[in-house]
């Protein structure tokens, strides 16, 4: 009986184990691409996830260029998971989340 105990304890942390970098692998990818645009999201098994959407928009004076919206989470190695959302847009790259200085 501690053989299996022991041994059901051992397989439990072995599925525990974070996933080594290097061999983490995509679970979810969509993407859509058109002429005015794009959108993607995925998630990886080492528990990365994004998404991204970006939209063309018109400055005026011919002057067109996309607006990107998007986040990023990610599990560091303390642990925590951390969350990024952004914007990319005619004011330049404008990330925020909970770990990063208030500006």
């Amino acid at each position: 009986m501690k053989f299996i105990v022991a041994f059901a304890a051992l397989i439990a942390l072995a599925l525990a184990a974070p996933v080594d970098e290097k061999d983490a692998q995509v679970l979810k990818y969509d993407s859509d691409v058109s002429a005015d645009g794009y959108s993607f999201q995925y998630d990886t098994s080492n528990g990365i996830q994004a998404q991204e959407k970006a939209e063309l928009k018109n400055f005026g004076d011919d002057v067109v260029a996309l607006v990107v919206r998007g986040s990023y989470s990610y599990t560091a190695a303390d642990g925590q998971v951390y969350t990024v959302n952004y914007v990319a847009d005619e004011n330049g790259f404008q990330p925020e989340g909970a770990h990063l200085p208030k500006v």
